[in-house]
């Protein structure tokens, strides 16, 4: 099952608004067709989705034009107990070795969207992570090098400050604006591109070592908790809610084609419209549905014009968006910003 199937706490959501508001950024620009408050990011008790967090990164990225090495930079940030209950069940381990396998035990529980694996080669271990089911190019980038830093400061962690990586390398080119430099470097290593994995590779003596602070008990409770939490958190909609849940991720403007939603449901074109087709919807029907929620988000925004309202939602020119937004809706989208007083 994806890792996006589970819900997830507040921690990683708020971190990634607090990192935004630090760089002077609106909140209400952040939180923007979240659904999201403050409040919720606040309570320790709140479940979010994954598109959820999914859509805080697109506004993150979109409002900081996605510098280079802005992942890695957000990644540093996620310390051991930004993981709550199944980052202590790690440091509580007997050794690396047992905290890494409790923890791809319950990946569900971290905030990654990469598919992350690990294995053994001569003298190192290998941890690869999978390329984030997101159709946005630019969201993917970012999440692949938030969850692989991350993971490093976790292992750093985990294992002592003396821990070091060998090598991270990347599947692909080198990113045209800005290369591997310092921004992009984890611990003083910058990555080898054109690699066949994205992995980071360390010395597999580091999964030995005996950790200070160790506690049998303290692990098994945190394991018998991570259980259940898995459990609970595990949601199961249906194909509709699904891709209403991807769409809902995409940045503004940004649409994925019905070979693209297939792909990210993990199974065919003709297999995704028959399902849709079950339960009385289809892709068409979703995308505009999508198309108009994002639409009245944006016209919410002042600081948008008409113009780049239009231009946002993939329109060819104003007349063409309010033509449209009429049928939608009754009235014409200056009418609607204005309001029933206007």
């Amino acid at each position: 099952m994806s890792i996006q199937s589970f819900t997830r706490g507040p921690s990683s959501a708020l971190l990634l608004v607090n990192f935004g508001r630090e760089r002077g950024l609106p909140l209400a620009r952040l939180l923007a067709g979240s659904r999201l408050s403050m409040a919720q990011l606040q309570d320790p008790n709140s479940l979010l989705s994954a598109a959820q967090e999914l859509r805080l990164v697109g506004n993150l990225l979109e409002l900081l034009g996605d510098p280079p090495g802005l992942g890695h930079e957000v990644g540093l940030r996620y310390h051991f107990s930004t993981y709550g209950l199944f980052g202590y069940g790690l440091i509580s381990s007997a050794t690396p070795a047992d905290a890494l396998s409790l923890a791809l035990r319950f990946l569900p529980l971290t905030y990654a969207f990469s598919s992350i694996g690990y294995h053994q080669e001569p003298g190192v271990g290998v941890l690869t992570f999978g390329e984030p089911a997101v159709a946005d190019v630019a969201l993917q980038s970012f999440l692949l090098e938030r969850d692989m830093a991350a993971a490093a400061v976790l292992m750093k962690e985990i294992v002592g400050e003396d821990f070091r990586l060998l090598r991270i390398t990347r599947c692909g080119a080198p990113p045209v604006h800005g290369g591997a430099g310092e921004s992009r470097k984890i611990f003083g290593v910058g990555p080898e591109y054109r690699a066949q994995s994205n992995s980071l590779v360390f010395d597999r003596r580091w999964l030995h070592r005996s950790l200070p602070q160790a506690n049998p008990v303290t692990v098994s409770m945190c394991e018998q908790m991570c259980r259940q939490l898995l459990e609970q958190r595990q949601m199961h909609p249906g194909v509709v809610a699904q891709v209403r849940q991807h769409l809902d991720a995409l940045p503004a403007g940004a649409v994925a084609d019905l070979p693209a939603m297939a792909r990210l449901n993990r199974t065919s074109v003709r297999t995704l419209k028959r399902r849709l087709q079950e339960q009385g919807s289809s892709y068409r029907q979703l995308l505009a549905e999508h198309r108009r929620r994002q639409a009245l988000e944006l016209l919410g925004n002042p600081g948008l014009s008409l113009t780049q309202v239009a231009q946002r939602l993939g329109f060819s020119d104003l007349s063409s968006f309010s033509q449209s937004f009429k049928r939608w809706f009754g009235v014409a989208p200056s009418q609607y910003r204005q309001g029933p007083g206007g």
